[in-house]
C-alpha cells in the first residue's frame, strides 16, 4: 500500500469527511477523537494501542466488533489486525468487545448514498462523504449490508500496524536498538541478533508510550494471511457443538420467559384468560407486556407450552387481513400521486414504446420469512442501578438506547454482551425481543430471565421481506433490446424497519429499485419507477433487501426481451453492459459454464445478472425438464469484490448465497389470513432439500476499485437466473414466486 495510500485513505476517511459532512453536521463533530472504549477499564500493565488491539502479560486481545451470524467476520476481521500485526491464528484471543461510537460503520455511508456504485462523480464523492460525516457524529455502529469487509479493510489493518510499530518502539527503549532494526513475526519482535521479544512481555512498556500512528500498511505482495485460506477461528467449535450462541447461555438463578404476542400486529389485547397456563407444572407468573403476554416458568419447554394455553382474543390488524388486499394494495399504488422515485430516464421511453410493438409482463415477488435456525433469544437482569444482556444482535448502540427507554436507566448504567448469532438474514436487525425481554425483566429486578422464542412464535413475530410488484414493457429493434421501462410498486422496507428503531428516513427508499436502477445497463431507453405503496405487513430488511425483488424483475423481464429480439441472452447482455468491471464479471461466467456450447435433451441455462451493495455478480443456472418435474443440475458463479480475503469463506458464502436465493425462489412465501402469517414453520416455508442442491461453481474478481463485502450479493441473481434456465428448458415464463406454485422439483 505504501505510506502515500495510507495518507490518501485517511483523509477521506476523516479529511473529506470534515470537509463535506462538517457542513452538515460541524466540523468539529466530524473531526473529533473517539475516545478508545478499552481505556476504560484498562489495567496496570495492560497496553492498547487504539479501540482494535489490547495486550497484557499473557494475552493478545483483538476487538471483533461487527456481529458473526454465521458469515465468518469475526476470523476475517481478525486476519486483517494479525496481517499487519504479525499475529498467526492461535496466538491471540477475540471478542466482540463492548458498543461504542469508536466502531461507527464507514461503509454504510456509501450504502446510504443515491447513487450508482458505479458513480464517481463530484456530487456521488461529496454526498457520500457527507453521509459518512453522519455515520461518525452518531456513532453508527451496525453490521449489515454486506459492509464489514468494506468497513474494516483499511482501519484494522491499520490499527494492526499502529500496535505492531509501537511495540518495536518500547523493544528498541528496552534494548537501545534503532526502530528500523527491528523485525517482527509470530507475535514477537525480533532483535537484530534473532533474539524473539513476545508481544506479552513488551506490554507493560507498550503502555507507557503514545501509539505510533506514522505507520506503513504492507504491500499485497508481503500478505501472509489476507487473500490465502484460513481456518476460522469458530470452525471447530461449531463442527464440535462447542461453540456457545445466545440460545446455549445461562446465568446463576434466572428463570424462563416465553412470549404470547399479537400475530394480527393490532396493538390490543381484546380479552385474554390465562387460568389454565397458570396452573401448569413449573408456572410461577404470567405478565402482561406490550403486544402480548409472558409466561414465567422454571424451564423454557414449560414456558412455551403455558404461552400456548392462553386464551387470547386479539384486536384487527392495521393492514388486510388477507392477500388479496396486499396484492390489491400494489396494483392500486402504480399512479403519480404514489411515485416514490424516477431513478433512471434514459433515452426517449415513450416514444420508443409509442413507435414499437411493444412486450409486456407483470412479476410478484410475496413477502418470505427470515427463519434463521436460532430462534430469538436474550438474557436480561435489571436491577435498579444496572441492566446486563446478553444476546446476539447487529446494532449494539442503537440497542443501549432501546433499552434505556424500556428501563429508565441511563445508557453508561447498560452492559451489553454481544454473541455469536445461528443466522440472521436481517432478523437480529431488530429490537422487539430486546424490548419484551427487558420488560419482562423489569417487572422482576434483581432477577435474570431468559427468553426464547417457539419457533411458531419466530415465524408469527418475524418482520419478512417486502412484498413487490413489477410491471414492465419494452421494445427490441434490429435483434437488440431497445427499451426497457420497469415500474416497481412495494411498501418501504426502511421506513417500516427503521420506525422500530427510532430512526426517521425521510426520502426515497432506495431499497424499492435496487437491483434494478443501479445495474451498470447502456439500453437507449431506460426507465426505472419506484412506487411506494401504503403500510401493509410490517416488514425488514432481508438477506439483499430490496435486490431479490427488484432484481428478480428486471432481470427477468429483460431475458424476454432478448428473447423477443432472438438474441443471445449472454451475448446481448454483455454488449448491454458499459462498466468494464461488470462487463467482466459476465465474460468470467459465460467462459466458466462454455456458455453456447451444447446441452443435452430438455437441458436449459438461464444466466442472471444484479448488482447489490457494488457488488457486480453474474450467476448460469442448468436445468433439466424430467417427467416429474425440474432438477438443478449446476450453477456457475462470479462477482467482483475488489479483494477476497479468505477465498475458502468466500467460495462458501457464494454457494450458500445461491442456496439460500434459489430455495427461497422455489419454496418460500409468507402468506395472511385472518391477519395472521399462515406459515408457522419450516414444513410450510421450506428451504432448498439437500437432494435439490446442484453443483455450484465460484469464481471471484479482483477487478473493483474497492473492497465489498460477499454475504448478500449472491442472492439476487438466482431466482432470474432460475427462471430463464426454465424458460430455456421448457419455454414455460415464470413470473411469480415460489415457482413450485407453478411447477414441480425434482
Amino acid at each position: 500500500m505504501g505510506r502515500l495510500r495510507t495518507i490518501a485513505r485517511r483523509t477521506f476517511l476523516f479529511g473529506s469527511v470534515a470537509i463535506a459532512g462538517g457542513v452538515a453536521f460541524g466540523t468539529y463533530l466530524v473531526k473529533r477523537d473517539i475516545p478508545n472504549p478499552l481505556e476504560d477499564d484498562l489495567a496496570a500493565g495492560e497496553a492498547t494501542f487504539n479501540p482494535w488491539v489490547k495486550i497484557d502479560g499473557q494475552t493478545i486481545t483483538l476487538i471483533t466488533p461487527h456481529s458473526d451470524k454465521g458469515q465468518g467476520v469475526v476470523s476475517a476481521q481478525a486476519a486483517l489486525i494479525a496481517e499487519e500485526l504479525d499475529l498467526d491464528f492461535g496466538q491471540f484471543k477475540v471478542s466482540f468487545g463492548a458498543p461504542s461510537p469508536a466502531y461507527w460503520n464507514t461503509a454504510m455511508a456509501s450504502e446510504g448514498a443515491p447513487f450508482k456504485s458505479t458513480d464517481q462523480s463530484f456530487a456521488a464523492e461529496t454526498t457520500r462523504s457527507m453521509m459518512g460525516g453522519l455515520m461518525k457524529v452518531i456513532g453508527l455502529q451496525g453490521t449489515g449490508g454486506s459492509t464489514s469487509m468494506a468497513d474494516s479493510f483499511d482501519k484494522l489493518r491499520y490499527a494492526g500496524a499502529v500496535a505492531r510499530e509501537t511495540l518495536k518502539l518500547a523493544a528498541s527503549q528496552q534494548h537501545g536498538v534503532p526502530v528500523a532494526e527491528l523485525k517482527t513475526k509470530s507475535g514477537a519482535v525480533i532483535l537484530p541478533d534473532g533474539t524473539e521479544i513476545p508481544y506479552t512481555a513488551l506490554a507493560n512498556a507498550a503502555a507507557a508510550l503514545d501509539p505510533v500512528e506514522d505507520v506503513t500498511l504492507r504491500d499485497p505482495s508481503m500478505w501472509r494471511l489476507i487473500g490465502k485460506p484460513m481456518e476460522r477461528l469458530d470452525i471447530v467449535g461449531k463442527s464440535t457443538g462447542t461453540l456457545d450462541y445466545g440460545i446455549d447461555l445461562s446465568v446463576d438463578g434466572m428463570v424462563h420467559a416465553a412470549v404470547r404476542l399479537d400475530p394480527c400486529r393490532s396493538g390490543e389485547i381484546v380479552s385474554y384468560d390465562a387460568s389454565a397456563a397458570r396452573a401448569m407444572r413449573g408456572v410461577s407468573d404470567v405478565l402482561e407486556i406490550t403486544d402480548g403476554l409472558a409466561v414465567i416458568a422454571d424451564n423454557t419447554w414449560r414456558a412455551i407450552q403455558a404461552a400456548n394455553a392462553i386464551d387470547v382474543t386479539w384486536g384487527n390488524p392495521p393492514y388486510p387481513p388477507a392477500m388479496d388486499g396486499h396484492w390489491d394494495a400494489l396494483a392500486a399504488s402504480f399512479n403519480p400521486d404514489q411515485l416514490d422515485r424516477q431513478w433512471r430516464d434514459d433515452g426517449d421511453v415513450d416514444g420508443a414504446l409509442a413507435s414499437g410493438s411493444v412486450v409486456e409482463a407483470e412479476y410478484r415477488s410475496p413477502y418470505v420469512a427470515h427463519a434463521p435456525l436460532e430462534p430469538l433469544n436474550a438474557i436480561v437482569v435489571v436491577t435498579d442501578d444496572t441492566v446486563e444482556i446478553w444476546t446476539g444482535h447487529q446494532m449494539p448502540r442503537q440497542l443501549l438506547t432501546i433499552i434505556s427507554g424500556v428501563t429508565g436507566h441511563d445508557e453508561a448504567q447498560i452492559t451489553f454482551h454481544n454473541q455469536f448469532i445461528g443466522g440472521s438474514f436481517g432478523h437480529r436487525l431488530e429490537f422487539e425481543y430486546i424490548k419484551q425481554a427487558a420488560e419482562i425483566a423489569n417487572q422482576m429486578r434483581g432477577t435474570p430471565v431468559k427468553l426464547t422464542y417457539s419457533r411458531e412464535e419466530d415465524f408469527a413475530q418475524d418482520f419478512p421481506r417486502h412484498i413487490a410488484m413489477g410491471r414492465a414493457k419494452g421494445t427490441v429493434s434490429n435483434g437488440q433490446v431497445e427499451t426497457i421501462d420497469v415500474a416497481i410498486a412495494a411498501p418501504s422496507v426502511m421506513s417500516s424497519q427503521m420506525a422500530r428503531a427510532g430512526i426517521p428516513v425521510p426520502g426515497p427508499d432506495m431499497q424499492i429499485a435496487a437491483g434494478a436502477w443501479n445495474n451498470p445497463y447502456a439500453i437507449p431507453n431506460y426507465r426505472m419507477s419506484a412506487y411506494r405503496a401504503p403500510e401493509l405487513a410490517p416488514t425488514s430488511s432481508w438477506r439483499a433487501v430490496g435486490a431479490p425483488a427488484a432484481g428478480f424483475i428486471f432481470d427477468s423481464f429483460l431475458d424476454e426481451l432478448i428473447h423477443a429480439a432472438g438474441a443471445d441472452p449472454m451475448a446481448e447482455r454483455i454488449r448491454l453492459i458499459d462498466h468494464d468491471v461488470s462487463r467482466k464479471v459476465l465474460e468470467a461466467v459465460a467462459d466458466m459454464s462454455s456458455w453456447g456450447g451444447e446441452l443435452a435433451p430438455n437441458q436449459g441455462r438461464g444466466v442472471a445478472f444484479v448488482e447489490s451493495f457494488g457488488v457486480p455478480t453474474a450467476e448460469v443456472v442448468q436445468v433439466t425438464a424430467t417427467d416429474a418435474g425440474i432438477r438443478l443440475d449446476k450453477v456457475w458463479v462470479a462477482c467482483d469484490v475488489g479483494t477476497v480475503i479468505d477465498p475458502v469463506n468466500f467460495e462458501n458464502l457464494v454457494q450458500g448465497g445461491v442456496i439460500f436465493g434459489l430455495g427461497h425462489a422455489i419454496n418460500s412465501e409468507i402468506t395472511y389470513a385472518d391477519g395472521m402469517a399462515e406459515q408457522t414453520n419450516y414444513h410450510a416455508h421450506e428451504a432448498m432439500r439437500m437432494y435439490q442442491c446442484p453443483e455450484i461453481i465460484v469464481k471471484g474478481l479482483e477487478n473493483n476499485s474497492h473492497v465489498r463485502g460477499i454475504g448478500e450479493p449472491p442472492v439476487p441473481p438466482a431466482a432470474p437466473a432460475l427462471a430463464n434456465a426454465i424458460f430455456a428448458a421448457t419455454g414455460q415464463r415464470l413470473r411469480e414466486m415460489p415457482f413450485n406454485k407453478f411447477i414441480d422439483f425434482v
